[in-house]
C-alpha cells in the first residue's frame, strides 16, 4: 500500500530483528502458520545485505569518479573501465534490493497484529469469561414462556422481516413505528451518553476508498465480507471505525492534543460471507444495520489503559440498557487482522437461552495507524500513535436484547428509565 511514493510499514520492522519469537508466539496463539515470520526474517537480512552491497558499491564509484580528473593514460582507462563496472553493478544490485524491498513488504502485509500478553491462545470458542452483570430473568417464576424478538416485533408492528426480503432480498428488514422510535431513542441516548464523556460526535461517510478499508486491515482475513461498488472503487463500510480511523491519515497529531475520542453514528454493511443458515430468523446477523462506534488515538504508552476505559463506557452504556451481559477476553484466534487483544459484551437472549455478541472493543496498537501514515509529534520526535474502536450500541441486537429481556406477558415492552426521555416518557411499548 503507497501513500504518495513512499511505502507503508504495517508493523515495526524492529520486532522481527530483535524479538523474532515474540511474533512467533503470536502467531502460534492466532492459529497461524510460523513460517510467515521465518521467510519475513530472511527476507528482510536479504533486503538489508543487498542495500548494503548496493551502497557500498555507489560510494567506490563517487570515490573513483573523484580520482578520473587527474589521472592520466592508463591509470585514467582503468579508472573508466572500473567505474562503469560499479555502475552497472550499482544498477543490478539497487534493482535487486528493490525487488527484495518489495517482497519484504508484501510479506508484511500479511502479517497479523502480534497480540499483547495475556490473550487467550485459540479460536472462537477458547475466551475467558471476565465477569458477569446482572441476571437473567426466571420467566419460570413469572409464569410464562419467553417470546423471541421477531415475534414481539410483530405484535408490536415494530419489524417486518417479510416486506425487508421482499424488497432488498434475505437478512434485511423494515423498523416500522415504535420499532423505528426505538432505534432512534438508542442513537440519541447513545450519541448524548457519549458526549457527556467526552466524545466528539461525527456522522462520517458510509462509502470509502480502497486505502481506508485496506489500512484499517478489513481487505485481509474480512474482505468476503466486505460489500465494493466496482464502478466507482468504493465500499461500504462494515463499521464505522473505518472512516473514523481513516479521518487523520496522513496527519501528524499533536502530543498535547491526545487522547482524540470520536463517536460515530453510521450504518454498517455487511455480506455474512460464511454465515448460511446461521441465525436467519429475525434481526441478529443481517446485511445492513446502524451502529454508534467510538474511535480513539492516543500514544501507544496509554492505550492499553484507554482500552479498559472503552469497555467501561461499553459496560455502563449496557447497564443503562438493564440487560444482564457478560464479559469475555477473545481469544486470539478470533481477533482479526488488526487488534491486539479485544473484548466483547455478551447481551442474554432469554429465547436462545445464551450469551451473544453485542459490543466489542479492540486495542490495535500502532497497527493501523503505521498503514494509513498517523503519527503524533511529542518532545522525543515523530512517532506512530495507537489507535481503538469499540461498540457503543449495535442497533439491531441492542433492540432484540431491549425486547427480550424486558417483554411482558401480554406482548408489551417495558421501555428501561434511561429511554423514556427519547421516547416521550413512553413507559411501556404496546401493540
Amino acid at each position: 500500500m503507497r501513500r504518495g511514493d513512499r511505502l507503508l510499514i504495517v508493523i515495526d520492522p524492529k520486532i522481527l530483528r530483535t524479538d523474532p519469537d515474540a511474533v512467533r508466539r503470536s502467531q502460534v496463539a492466532r492459529g497461524e502458520p510460523t513460517g510467515l515470520v521465518d521467510e519475513l526474517v530472511a527476507a528482510d537480512e536479504s533486503r538489508r545485505s543487498l542495500i548494503a552491497s548496493s551502497e557500498a558499491a555507489r560510494a567506490e564509484q563517487k570515490s573513483l569518479s573523484k580520482q578520473i580528473p587527474r589521472a592520466s593514460g592508463d591509470q585514467k582507462a582503468a579508472l573508466l573501465a572500473r567505474t562503469k563496472e560499479l555502475a552497472a553493478s550499482v544498477k543490478r544490485a539497487t534493482a535487486e534490493a528493490d525487488a527484495a524491498k518489495e517482497q519484504f513488504d508484501t510479506l508484511l502485509r500479511m502479517l497479523p497484529n502480534v497480540i499483547i500478553d495475556g490473550v487467550p491462545a485459540g479460536g472462537e470458542e477458547d475466551f475467558v469469561v471476565l465477569e458477569h452483570v446482572g441476571s437473567p430473568r426466571d420467566f419460570a417464576a413469572e409464569g410464562f414462556e419467553p417470546r423471541d424478538h421477531l415475534e414481539i416485533g410483530e405484535i408490536l408492528g415494530a419489524i417486518d422481516m417479510e416486506r425487508g426480503a421482499k424488497v432488498s432480498g434475505s437478512r434485511f428488514y423494515f423498523l416500522t413505528g415504535v420499532g423505528a422510535l426505538l432505534e432512534l431513542a438508542l442513537v440519541q441516548h447513545a450519541m448524548t451518553t457519549a458526549t457527556t464523556w467526552g466524545f466528539t460526535p461525527i456522522l462520517p461517510p458510509a462509502l470509502v476508498k480502497p486505502s481506508a478499508m485496506e489500512g484499517t486491515g478489513f481487505l485481509g482475513q474480512a474482505a468476503e465480507n466486505v460489500y465494493r461498488l466496482e464502478a466507482d472503487d468504493l465500499y461500504l463500510v462494515g463499521t464505522a471505525e473505518v472512516p473514523l480511523a481513516a479521518y487523520h491519515s496522513d496527519e501528524i497529531l499533536p502530543a498535547e492534543t491526545l487522547p482524540r475520542l470520536y463517536a460515530g453514528y453510521s450504518p454498517c454493511f455487511r455480506r455474512e460471507a460464511g454465515t448460511y443458515g446461521k441465525d436467519t430468523r429475525g434481526i441478529f446477523r443481517v446485511h445492513w444495520f446502524d451502529k454508534v462506534e467510538m474511535f480513539a488515538y492516543c500514544a501507544p504508552e496509554d492505550a492499553e489503559a484507554l482500552h479498559a476505559r472503552l469497555l467501561g463506557y461499553e459496560k455502563e452504556f449496557l447497564g443503562s440498557l438493564e440487560i444482564p451481559f457478560r464479559v469475555i477476553d477473545v481469544a486470539a484466534g478470533d481477533l482479526g487482522l488488526a487488534a491486539a487483544r479485544k473484548y466483547d459484551c455478551e447481551g442474554w437472549i432469554p429465547s436462545q437461552g445464551r450469551y451473544r455478541e453485542i459490543t466489542s472493543t479492540s486495542n490495535c496498537t500502532e497497527f493501523q495507524a503505521r498503514r494509513l501514515d498517523i503519527r503524533m509529534k511529542d518532545a522525543d520526535g515523530t512517532r506512530p500513535l495507537a489507535t481503538l474502536n469499540g461498540t457503543l450500541c449495535a442497533m439491531t441486537r441492542t433492540i432484540i436484547l431491549i425486547l427480550e429481556n424486558h417483554q411482558q406477558p401480554d406482548g408489551s415492552v417495558r421501555v428501561p428509565e434511561a429511554l423514556r426521555p427519547y421516547l416521550g416518557g413512553r413507559e411501556v411499548l404496546t401493540p
